[in-house]
């Protein structure tokens, strides 16, 4: 559930671009076949209709159930692409995570540096500027 709230909030990449097929209608706006379209991962992850009105917090618990129950049943969780399109990485990424998580905390506990500065930015893909100061303490 961490995981999937972390990826919402910080997808891996912010757009994923598509092309039209076929003349497509959207709402009164009339996109022809051959478009080229992207698809902007903030603006859903961030959208408070899809998401609720705690879309700024950061809770985990919104992933207890499927991941299409916390989206008010919109397919609107896009951190690795979708359908055909997906990382082909996306597997071995969340299990590399998770299993580098386990490695560490069973060693040490960690907190925020007080030189952190939160300021994401994207450079091909979200990261943070200057790093994630942590401050490890061996248990």
């Amino acid at each position: 559930m961490i995981l999937h709230e972390v990826l919402r909030f910080y997808p891996p990449g912010v757009g994923m671009p598509r092309m039209i097929h076929e003349e497509t209608k959207v709402g009164n706006l009339t996109l022809p076949s051959g478009s080229p379209l992207i698809l902007h991962l903030m603006l859903l992850h961030y959208n408070a209709e899809i998401w609720g009105d705690d879309v700024n917090e950061f809770n985990p618990e919104r992933f207890a159930e499927v991941v299409s129950n916390a989206t008010k049943k919109q397919a609107s969780f896009f951190p690795f692409g979708g359908g055909p399109c997906i990382c082909i990485g996306q597997n071995f990424t969340m299990l590399e995570t998770k299993l580098a998580l386990v490695m560490i905390l069973r060693r040490f506990s960690f907190k925020l540096s007080p030189s952190y500065s939160h300021a994401p930015h994207v450079i091909l893909a979200m990261q943070p500027p200057f790093g994630a100061q942590l401050i490890l303490s061996e248990l």
